[in-house]
């Protein structure tokens, strides 16, 4: 009989008071909606829920190996996929590590990492508990399953053959250490490189040395360098809404330099920070653990279930877009050395000027200032177009609790996400300040994904996390272009959580490279005319942003694209150059690598992949591992599942939305992203669309 969290933390030493005062030790929360309560969480709490975690589930293994009756998919698949219930409450101490980390969580996540692992290769590769799954594998044609039932069969069956379950004990244990220490140095990396974006500073002495920076963003300066005990002076750490703009605007070319530096050289300063050596030994163990499976490199597992299905066809997509891109990039060059001329700068463009030259390249041929468009994108105001969107092609509203849904940050919102039948199917938290102790970046999480509790469907709670523009001064938070897209981007991703219907954990998630797909198409939104006159109002007189603008924010808005797009392949061409190495020589250094490969494929000089390799987190922090082509292969589909609105006439076209949302949004990873995507569009998609839409 499974043991109840009672006994299990009993068992565990954890007193009968502790279980009491402990809400993640409750059968639930006492809260609407059963909504986390952050507030009372403290780090004992989530430490005892985690070991009470461990040993409950370890139990539920046990039990099912126990169990005396002919496996089946209840008594053995959905009994593994419903095992870990306190783990699975107690996990919300991990989002908040990343949106609210302090040294405490830090080191709860260290000591954490280790026992997670050592539970998933108890499971994983446990034979007793294979073997009733394989027998329920080689059954399932007498099991009358469903589809899920049998998407869900077939993903554990895989998922204990790619965790090494026919491997022979010795190869077993090899497997157990590496999954141990990769699971530490993967923290070790993701703990670095948030120290050296929060904590890694460019200090500016004088106002004179800032010149063509905007006002708030000097003010911004002022405010970290007052916080950071530089009072008088200017500072800027090296989140993108701090760095940015420096590369953008400022004259002052050494500051442009330092900054630039600074920015891609996080975590390679040969200090107690720098992640080289991790980089190295994370790229090393995975070729190890490829090679052990029987692989020739690592990639070659990951991909095999993913849409692109090898690493041949995610070079032949790259290599497709890499020689357009590039030659973009080459007039974009030629446009920065003529406005560097203007300015009588002598010498060849350097990577600190891209940025700054482009922008002004852009002002002098579509005369738009971003600066001035900037003044129509009020946050809030930004937030409600996005609503606006989702309200128009799926019916959604929203309504903001300010009072009575726990917070887990006084700037983070939380809002009722309602279908248009009035049910409420989601909570949803927008967190879109930067902080200290928050990840860098923009990311979709969840402190609950979407289940069932018998019939009743479980709403997920469901978050975006941005580090988007601060208000300034008597200025609140106006947002760049790039800071609107990412918006509308993360919430894409939002949406996919949202409608999700799925009854088993183990059917929720799409392929890698399908899961971009919602949050890219949303997108295209972003800038359409109808969407803009309902939410880009100037923020001092509320004026609608006017024809002219709209018009500059389209002419201009495949204007440099080159360098977006080599910046962004070169990364992925990096991910997948690690990842298909087939050794790994003792003298290897990561950064001369990822050097090497760049220049064998001709990259512009002034421009470097989008993330350094000691800064990759997608890649060698984990999640995006072979993967990070995924953004690009997702493009190709977005672009060609936006003709779908657009060859209607209509971009809010309700019988296609109404397909993308059954059959790309709900379906979860029931059924394979190329069926989702036929089934919606009615045929494969195709390159085209991406080349136009990227100007190439």
């Amino acid at each position: 009989m499974k043991k109840t969290i009672l006994a299990t933390a009993l068992a565990l030493g954890i007193c009968s008071m502790s279980i009491a005062q402990n809400p993640l030790l409750q059968k639930r929360f006492s809260t609407p909606y059963e909504i986390p309560p952050f507030e009372k969480l403290t780090i004992e709490n989530y430490r005892e829920a985690m070991l009470a975690g461990f040993a409950q589930e370890r139990q539920e293994i046990l039990d099912i190996i126990a169990n005396p009756d002919t496996p089946s998919f209840e008594n053995v698949i959905v009994a593994i996929d419903k095992s870990g219930e306190i783990l699975d409450k107690a996990s919300v101490w991990s989002s908040l590590n990343r949106m609210n980390s302090t040294p405490e969580l830090r080191a709860l996540a260290k000591e954490m990492s280790p026992l997670s692992s050592e539970l998933s290769n108890f499971v994983n590769m446990n034979e007793e508990l294979f073997a009733k799954v394989k027998y329920v594998y080689d059954h399932q044609a007498e099991a009358g399953l469903n589809k899920e039932q049998a998407s869900l069969l077939e993903k554990t069956y895989k998922r204990f053959v790619n965790g090494g379950a026919l491997l022979d004990p010795a190869k077993k244990e090899q497997i157990a250490k590496i999954n141990l220490r990769l699971s530490e140095l993967q923290l070790q990396f993701s703990n670095n490189l948030m120290h050296d974006t929060n904590n890694s500073y460019v200090i500016v002495d004088k106002l004179s040395e800032l010149e063509g920076l905007p006002q708030a963003n000097v003010e911004q300066a002022a405010a970290l360098a007052e916080r950071i005990g530089k009072p008088g002076k200017y500072a800027f750490n090296m989140q993108r809404t701090s760095c940015n703009p420096v590369l953008q605007y400022a004259k002052n070319r050494e500051l442009r330099k330092k900054v630039y530096l600074m920015y891609n050289d996080r975590c390679n300063h040969g200090d107690e920070y720098d992640n080289k050596e991790i980089s190295k030994e994370i790229i090393s163990l995975r070729l190890q653990r490829a090679q052990i499976m029987g692989d020739k490199c690592y990639a070659d597992r990951p991909l095999e279930s993913k849409m692109a299905g090898n690493a041949a066809n995610v070079y032949a997509l790259l290599d497709q877009i890499w020689t357009p891109a590039v030659a973009k990039a080459q007039e974009e060059i030629k446009d920065i050395k003529a406005m560097m001329k203007a300015d009588k700068v002598k010498g060849q463009p350097q990577r600190w000027d891209y940025m700054y030259y482009l922008d002004k390249a852009k002002k002098a041929k579509f005369n738009v200032d971003e600066g001035e468009i900037s003044e129509y994108l009020e946050i809030n105001a930004v937030q409600q177009g996005i609503f606006y969107v989702a309200n128009k092609l799926y019916g959604l509203s929203f309504n903001e609790r300010t009072e009575d849904y726990p917070v887990y940050e006084s700037t983070a919102k939380s809002w009722d996400v309602i279908d248009k039948n009035g049910h409420v199917i989601a909570i949803f938290y927008s967190d879109y300040f930067p902080r200290d102790g928050k990840g860098a970046g923009a990311w979709c999480g969840a402190f609950r994904s979407q289940s069932y509790d018998g019939a009743a469907r479980v709403q997920p709670i469901v978050t975006n996390v941005c580090n988007m523009s601060l208000p300034s001064g008597d200025k609140p938070a106006l947002q760049t272009l790039d800071n609107v897209e990412t918006m509308f981007h993360e919430f894409g991703h939002a949406l996919h959580s949202f409608f999700r219907n799925v009854h088993y954990s183990g059917t929720s998630g799409v392929e890698r490279d399908f899961v971009e797909l919602p949050s890219q198409i949303n997108e295209h939104w972003a800038f359409e005319p109808e969407v803009l006159k309902v939410y880009a109002r100037h923020y001092k007189t509320g004026e609608v942003i006017p024809d002219e603008l709209i018009e500059k924010i389209e002419a201009s808005s495949k204007y440099g694209q080159g360098f977006a797009t080599v910046e962004l392949v070169a990364a992925a061409l990096v991910d997948m150059d690690l990842h298909t190495l087939t050794e790994i020589p003792a003298d290897f250094d990561v950064m001369k690598f990822q050097d090497q490969k760049m220049a064998q494929r001709g990259i512009p000089t002034q421009i470097l992949p989008r993330y350094s390799v000691t800064n990759f987190s997608h890649s060698i922090g984990g999640g995006y591992s072979a993967g990070y082509y995924s953004y690009i292969w997702s493009e190709v589909l977005d672009c060609d599942a936006f003709q779908a609105f657009v060859e209607t006439g209509d971009i809010f076209n309700q019988e296609v939305a109404e397909r993308f949302r059954k059959y790309v949004l709900t379906p979860g990873g029931i059924s394979k992203g190329t069926e989702m995507y036929q089934q919606f569009r009615g045929r494969q998609p195709e390159v085209e669309g991406l080349l136009k839409n990227r100007g190439l």
